[in-house]
């Protein structure tokens, strides 16, 4: 092959590889979306549904997964010895942490509710803003989910009242509680009004127009390289001879 039929043939395959990897981004855009709008159609079923009774609240992670987004109302009492506080939490674009504390349920076993959001003390961020945290057995109303979403963390280990993340297995192990294999995200009610907790909770993302928007790039990406493939190694030659 003499040096001018390499170096096509070089072009060839970088503009190949090149349009098939843009194209391949964007299907994978599409399918994001397509994986989104399906969430939504989830969403919307559930939340008509009428509130599922307590005594129904999901013991493994598959009967778990069947109830996320549904609305319930439990009766237990706060393990508040083993109250978190999960860092770099947002609410409304500021930052701050998730409180969250096991609720023991009637028949001994527990589950982790997600209490709230309080806001970061600007001087210490171990300096926390008080939570009202009546005695006794209480009801609260929540939506089910799953356990709290994983940031990145250098330390995975790492424990205490301030945290990172809570894994759900590891925290069982830590607490001897048996949690169930999933959390509830606690709703505003009467009870609970003036906790100093907000719960203005935002549904899993579902901006499908972000993936179309990010399809349409890749595609158009694709198609300018080959357009210049065409254009500079296909007509201009031909042009030239």
């Amino acid at each position: 092959m003499t040096r001018e039929g390499l170096r096509r043939a070089v072009v060839l395959l970088a503009a190949l590889v090149a349009v098939a990897l843009t194209a391949r981004l964007g299907v994978w855009q599409l399918d994001r979306a397509a994986q989104k709008t399906a969430l939504q159609r989830t969403i919307d079923e559930r939340a008509v549904l009428p509130p599922l009774p307590a005594d129904a609240l999901a013991t493994s992670a598959d009967a778990a997964t069947a109830q996320h987004h549904r609305r319930i109302a439990l009766r237990g009492t706060w393990v508040r010895e083993h109250t978190v506080y999960l860092e770099n939490r947002q609410m409304d674009q500021r930052p701050g942490f998730f409180a969250v504390t096991p609720l023991r349920l009637p028949d001994g076993s527990a589950v982790l509710v997600q209490r709230g959001w309080l806001p970061r003390d600007a001087q210490d961020r171990t300096r926390l803003a008080p939570v009202r945290d009546d005695g006794g057995e209480l009801e609260l109303v929540g939506r089910i989910a799953p356990p709290p979403a994983r940031l990145y963390e250098f330390d995975p280990a790492a424990g205490g009242r301030i945290r990172q993340n809570l894994e759900l297995e590891s925290f069982a192990r830590e607490t001897g509680l048996a949690l169930r294999p999933l959390s509830i995200l606690q709703l505003d009610s009467p009870a609970f009004e003036g906790d100093g907790l907000r719960r203005q909770w935002s549904l899993p993302a579902v901006d499908v127009h972000k993936h179309y928007g990010y399809a349409f790039q890749w595609f158009a990406l694709a198609t300018l390289i080959t357009g210049l493939y065409v254009w500079f190694q296909l007509v201009q030659p031909r042009r030239r001879r």
